[in-house]
This record gives C-alpha cells, structure tokens and sequence, in this order.
C-alpha cells in the first residue's frame, strides 16, 4: 500500500468514527447541549482557526463532519493527501471535544492532561520567544524498548525542548524515571492517539493568539504554523493507518515527522524520515527543523536545562534549605576593578549541606566581576538571573530574590553529589556565558557562616539595595533621553513591538528600562534598541514622533502610531504573553484589570481569554491593552485617561500582589488613602450591578470622572 493510500484509509477511519460518535453524542443529550474545551476563547479551536466556525454545542459539529468528508477526496497526489490529513486532524479534535461533553474532567484519572488551556499557551510564550524553549516535540506511540523513549525525552528535556507525549509513550517514560509534568517541559497528553490534536491546537492558538491570524484564513494559519511554530513528530513503533493520517497532518502544517520503523520509499524529504538508530533521533529532529540549541553544558552531576525552572522540591524531599526566613540571606553583584579579580575563583566561606537532613544555613551569594564595558546598572539585572540559572538546576528550587529568598536543595540531589561549589560553577559559567560582553573577571564566593553573613547583609547588601531603589524611584520617563524596544515576541508576533520606559516595563512583565539598557550593550543589533525620545507630539498621551517612526520601521510598517499612557488613542499593541489586560466598563466610568492567573468571568461579560482574544497579535484595540503586572501601580498608567483611580475592578490575588505599591501611587497623585480598598473584586461581585453597587457604596472616583467613551 502506498503512502496516500495509508493516509486515506486512516482519514476515513477517523471520519467514519467521527460521524458516528457524533451521532451518538446528539441522540443521547441532545443538539443544543452546550460543548466546549476547558479555558479556551477559541471554541474548537483547529475547526474555528481554519473555517471560522464557532462549535458551542453538539448540533454545531454536524456540518463540520461534512467539511471533514469533503476533504478527503482519494486523489493520488500528496498535496490532496495532506488535505486528508488535515480532515483527520478536525475529526481527532471532534472526537476528543465529546470526552468533554457528560461534563467534568475526562482526562482526570487518564494520567494525562488532554486539552492545554490558553494561560498556559501564553505562559510558554515568553520562554519560546527568548529561547528558552528552542522547540517542540511530540513524541507518540509505543516503543519496542522504553529505553529508546527515555533517552530521546530527557535529551530533549536537557535542550529545553517542550515536549509533548501520546501514547504508551506515557507509561514507557514514567517506567524509565523521566520527570513530566508542565513543569518540567514534559507534558503528557493522553492515551488515544486523538490525543495528538491537543498539540495541534497549542499550535494553531499559537497563530491565532500571537499571529493575528484571522479565523477561517486556512492559508495563513498553514503559512504561520511553518514559519513560525518550531515543532516536529517523533513516531515510535508500529505504524497504524490512523498514526500515518494524523502525521499527515503534522507535516500539512509544517511539522516533519520521524519515524523509527524503515520506511524505504515512502520516505518524503524534510518532511517523513525514518531514523532507526535512536541515539540520532533528536539530532536529525532538530535538524529538519532547523532549531539551533545552545546548549548549556554544566560539569555538574544533575541535569541542567530551562526544563527543569518550574520544579517543586517539596518539604519531605529536603536535604537543605536557605531560607530568609530562618537565616540571614542575600545575593549581590559588586563591580571591581580588572587587576582586583582572581578569574574563576570560587570560595565556599563557612559549612556546606553535608550532613542529615534537613539542613538549615544562611546564604551569601557574594558576585564579584568586572570588564572595560561593566556599569553599575547591569548589577541587578545579573541578580535577578541568579534566580533562573539556579533553578535550572535538577532537584534545586530558587525562589525570590535579594535578601528575601528560599533554596532548597533535594535529597536526591545531595545523593547524587550536588554541593555547594557546583552551584557556584553554574554561576561563574552562566555570568560568563551570557554577560560575556562586558564582563571579563568574575569571583563567586558562598558564605554560609552566619556572623559573616549578617556583616554582608547589613554592611555592603542592604545599603547598595537602597542606594538602587532610591535611583530608581528617581529615574521616570521625564529624567532620560532614551527609550528602547523590545522585538524579542516577533518571532511569534511579527505585527508587535515593546517600547520600554523607566515607567513602563515590557508586558511580558519580564523587560525592565535596566534590562533593555543592558541587553542593547549585550547585544548591539539585538531586539533592544535606543529610541531617542524627541518631538513629543502630545505629553498627555506620551505620542513621540521618534518612538512612532522606531515602531513602524520594527514592525515592518504594521504599526504606524503608538502611544504610551494611553488606553483609548493608539494603545500599545501586544503580542499575546502579557501579564495582564486592561478594558474599559463603560458603566463604570472605569477599567478593569485582570490577570492571566485568573480563570473567572470579569464585569466586561468576558473570561482573560475572550478579552485577550480581542488584544494580542500585534493589533490595536482602543479601550484594550495588554501590559506587565507591576505597570499597574505605575504614575504612568492609562494616564492620559486618569491613570490609576480608573481602576474599578480586578482579581483579588492581583489587588493583594500589587496593593502598597497602588495604595503609594494613588496617595501621590490623588491623595485618597487606601485607594486598594475602592476597587471591586471578584470575592464582593462580578456581575456589573454588584460592582456598582460597591463602586457606589465606596464612593470610587471614578464615578465622578469626566466620561472615558
């Protein structure tokens, strides 16, 4: 049997299956039972991307099977049968949408998540843009040895490849001690191989979140997957009808699918590939993907990846902690001078973690370095990578920052030699690596002796941590004569531009002024690039003549005008990882303000997703705006409309995060104490008459504001 004759038995499978599930779904709960994928704005969101159709409920998929049908048409030609491909792809998300419709979760005992909502679609975009995460692996079927399975994933899992599994895949890998889990990159999908679509359509959001793909545009949605979504197939066993129509799919889209059965001539190039030989499976993966991975490798004996940022080491898994709580702790970063330095000293000053859990220590995290380009500003911004390079250590979990920080160090870590020096090294080498343009020596000193400690914490630490927040609290957008962008999210949003301010952060939330600053001495022609702020057009809105021309030249002339405070004129595009989203509630005379944390319904009558559907990809959207969490409280903020006394509502777990620094801006500027308090959340009401009701009891300023619409 030939290879179109594979993919259209399997289309034909999966459409016979399909109409038949479909019909059972509808005879059993009827056609106005509503339908839907958990946390998503985009319906099913492979059938909505490509024809525009919205599925709500179960008598909404009858035409879409007909569309399905109609798109395998049994032709010889691969371009048809690619088609057929696709036609499979609709009738696996079909499928996969009826688990959802008796209610509940479907995958909850499946040990698998099924179906990846959209705040973890935007979560992944930061690290996809910076790198991070270089690419994306699916990796399906059963393995004749799980071995084989292991070494791949935790290849993969080393490179910061996200990798997604379908299949006894699942089990293989669990069996053979592989770490999954979001969190570790490695996320189980399901057991069916219907299961495939979940990644699908992480990829088609991906176009339609960050894009600005339109629905219904099958075209562009095929041409952005290809260019843009850095993702390939690992197929392990026996190839089934069904597998080879679903990985029609995946290469219909852009994906190249590997196999590790001999396929001889049904081999397509740079699109199907047999590997047999395991141990060159990833290296020919990434290769037909054309993904360069700068590998970080670390002489240390636990794996070291951006996979392993997000693991938990839990309580009964400590060996030893800092923690701020307990002991002193700090970390700090200090210039010297060229001929003060020793290059690739390391010093452990007091006790390591040897010894019976659990132990408990003070940490001094002492950085010094110095080079011909260094400044005192690139200080914090080294700091604050202390946290990710640390976590990207197996079985050691970083959280915080300064002096307020908690380390743990897992048992199976300590076991397998883990010390202090080793986390040291993984300092030395990250500063070396990426701040090599302008830092030439670097020392690296832990203290864990306790009087020693409290002597750099309150005598070098503390008063440099003042020194630095007083210049920033000085430093406004008033007080410099540069802006910079940020085109790191062009890789997905190519419509999209940050400017970045002293004011105002990127919306990632992860850009600071600073960071920008230091990324453009880093990087001369990288993605952060000075904008001489000249001809101010209009103060009020922050409209710049040089910040709009900057912006249409990064956004290939997408973008013509952008301004800085303003939420109704010329907002400020987003590219779909933001923190936040601002939008207007008319009646309220205010805006609200809602993290992607927050899952609810807000008083606009929209979830985060629905109003970020309106606001990504690179568009203006008048009255809507993506941004950073700790712009919020910034004097900046939707100035041009009142700034923050507009805010009327926004998740309590947001209001808590941000309320001294809101309560401290409000006071400046407005003089009302405790301004926090007068906002609205979703614990007092949601609904649009619960909120004015408490807008009215408080007596919130907005009301009395001239009319935002």
């Amino acid at each position: 049997m030939g290879l179109t004759d594979l993919i259209y038995a399997g289309a034909n499978a999966v459409a016979g299956l399909t109409e038949g599930a479909v019909n059972d779904a509808v005879a059993k709960y009827g056609a106005e039972r509503k339908l839907a994928f958990p946390d998503t704005a985009y319906f099913f969101p492979a059938i909505y991307a490509a024809t525009g159709v919205k599925v709500q409920k179960l008598g909404d998929l009858a035409p879409c099977v007909g569309v399905l049908k109609s798109l395998i048409t049994n032709k010889e030609d691969l371009g048809d049968a690619l088609n057929a491909g696709l036609a499979t792809a609709v009738g696996a998300e079909i499928l996969e949408g009826l688990k959802y419709a008796p209610g509940g979760n479907p995958y909850e005992n499946e040990g698998g998540i099924g179906f990846v909502p959209d705040a973890v679609i935007r979560a992944l975009g930061v690290p996809l843009v910076t790198g991070d995460i270089p690419g994306v692996a699916v990796v399906l079927g059963k393995a004749d040895d799980p071995a084989d399975v292991a070494l791949v994933v935790k290849d993969y899992q080393n490179k910061g490849i996200l990798t997604f599994l379908v299949g006894e895949v699942i089990d293989q890998a669990a069996a053979q001690g592989v770490k999954m889990g979001v969190d570790f990159r490695v996320v189980p999908l399901g057991h069916d191989v219907t299961a495939v679509i979940h990644v699908v359509t992480v990829a088609v959001r991906a176009a339609l979140i960050f894009g600005a793909v339109q629905p219904g545009d099958l075209k562009g949605l095929l041409e952005y997957t290809k260019l843009r979504v850095p993702a390939f197939v690992n197929a392990f066993g026996a190839l089934s009808e069904v597998v080879v129509a679903a990985g029609a799919g995946a290469i219909a889209l852009g994906f190249p699918v590997v196999v590790d059965s001999d396929l001889g001539d049904l081999q397509v190039p740079g699109a199907l590939v047999s590997v047999t030989d395991h141990k060159e499976t990833v290296a020919r993966s990434l290769e037909l993907r054309n993904i360069k991975v700068k590998h970080k490798q670390m002489d240390i004996c636990m794996g070291y990846a951006s996979a392993f940022e997000g693991e938990i080491v839990r309580k009964k898994d400590v060996h030893a902690e800092f923690y701020s709580n307990v002991n002193p702790t700090c970390e700090l970063v200090v210039t010297r001078g060229l001929d003060e330095l020793e290059d690739h000293k390391i010093t452990i000053d007091g006790p390591d973690i040897d010894g019976a859990a659990p132990v408990e220590l003070p940490l001094a995290t002492y950085v010094e370095v110095a080079g011909a380009k260094m400044q005192a500003d690139f200080e914090p911004v080294i700091e604050r990578k202390i946290h990710h390079w640390l976590n990207y250590v197996e079985g050691v979990m970083h959280t915080g920052q300064r002096n307020l920080f908690r380390i743990r160090v897992s048992k199976d870590a300590y076991a397998k030699g883990l010390r202090l020096k080793d986390l040291a090294e993984v300092i030395y080498h990250e500063v070396m690596q990426d701040f090599d343009s302008v830092v030439d020596k670097c020392q690296v000193t832990l203290v864990t002796d306790k009087a020693k400690v409290e002597k750099i914490l309150e005598g070098e630490a503390m008063p440099r941590y003042k020194a630095r927040d007083e210049r920033l609290a000085a430093m406004t957008d008033e007080s410099v004569d540069t802006f910079y962008t940020c085109t790191l999210c062009q890789s997905f949003a190519p419509s999209h531009c940050c400017v970045i301010t002293p004011e105002r952060l990127g919306l990632c939330g992860a850009v600071s002024w600073l960071d920008a600053k230091a990324t453009r001495e880093l990087t001369p022609t990288g993605p952060s690039q000075p904008i001489a702020k000249e001809n101010c057009l209009d103060a009020r809105t922050g409209s710049y003549e040089q910040v709009n021309q900057m912006v249409e030249s990064a956004t290939h002339g997408a973008v013509h005008t952008v301004t800085l405070y303003s939420l109704l004129e010329d907002p400020m595009t987003s590219c779909g990882c933001f923190e936040c989203i601002s939008g207007v509630m008319p009646e309220a005379n205010g805006v609200v303000v809602v993290n992607r944390e927050y899952g609810g319904m807000t008083p606009t009558g929209m979830t985060f997703g629905e109003l970020a559907s309106m606001t990504g990809g690179g568009v203006q959207t008048p009255g809507f705006m993506g941004h950073g969490r700790h712009f919020i409280a910034s004097k900046k903020f939707i100035s041009a409309e009142g700034g923050v006394q507009r805010i009327v509502w926004m998740p309590k777990e947001l209001k808590d995060d941000i309320k001294e620094k809101l309560n401290k801006t409000a006071k400046i500027l407005y003089n009302i104490d405790n301004f926090s308090d007068m906002i609205c959340d979703e614990s007092i009401a949601s609904d649009s008459d619960g909120v004015m009701a408490f807008l009215q009891e408080k007596g919130h300023p907005a009301l009395a504001l001239s009319a935002l619409m």
